[in-house]
């Protein structure tokens, strides 16, 4: 379980800070799959980067069960690094979860069907590969909460396919948190939504009902 108790949060300008988050109250628990949507500036990557432990709120409380493991963005570039093998990053990612670094690496190369390129460095791939391996990479590691970004966009249709497949049998055993425009990828992945604006993010257990909404913002 997861909640936000009063939290602002923001980025600096020119030394001082800009609070895009203003006083946001949410819990968030296992089994709930909810749709993060709001317009561009109005502060999902900052929702998202608290959420996965990033940045610490200005004010209020995150709160959060010791064992209660949340996932870095999926398709954040950051969980990667650039200068090894895709095989080298699932097996460094493996020993930070206590898993077996082969079998890890056997499972990423499989969902991210990268061929010969898992063996080579990640700087010599192109963005769309990039995102498959940090897909995988999360794929292969059971978290009780996982974060998606807008970067679920990468990859061939064929590959989205396999990735919301895997992204519903998580479903069923963990939050799921999708900060997309894509009202098809909401549809497909959530059941609630949240709106984020001016600050506030307001919840709608219908999701049609905060899609509407949205859309008139």
């Amino acid at each position: 379980m997861m909640e936000l108790r009063d939290v602002w949060a923001g980025y600096k300008v020119h030394g001082r800070e800009h609070l895009v988050l203003r006083g946001v109250n949410a819990s968030f628990w296992r089994g709930d799959a909810v749709g993060i949507m709001g317009r561009n500036g109005a502060g999902k990557s900052t929702l998202v980067k608290v959420l996965s432990g990033r940045l610490q709120p200005s004010r209020g409380k995150f709160l959060r069960d010791p064992e209660f493991r949340v996932s870095w963005p999926l398709g954040f570039g950051g969980a990667i690094h650039g200068s090894i093998t895709g095989a080298d990053n699932a097996r460094f990612i493996a020993r930070i979860y206590d898993r077996d670094p082969y079998e890890i690496e056997h499972q990423v190369e499989e969902f991210a069907e990268l061929g010969h390129f898992m063996h080579q460095p990640v700087n010599t791939y192109s963005s769309g590969m990039r995102g498959r391996l940090a897909f995988a990479l999360s794929m292969a590691i059971d978290f009780d909460c996982y974060l998606v970004d807008e970067a679920i966009a990468a990859g061939d249709a064929r590959f989205q396919s396999r990735f919301r497949m895997a992204m519903e049998e998580r479903r069923k055993r963990s939050t799921v948190i999708v900060v997309s425009h894509s009202t098809s990828i909401l549809k497909d992945l959530c059941t609630s939504a949240a709106i984020l604006h001016e600050g506030r993010l307001a919840f709608h257990e219908d999701l049609d009902e905060a899609i509407a909404i949205y859309e008139r913002l």
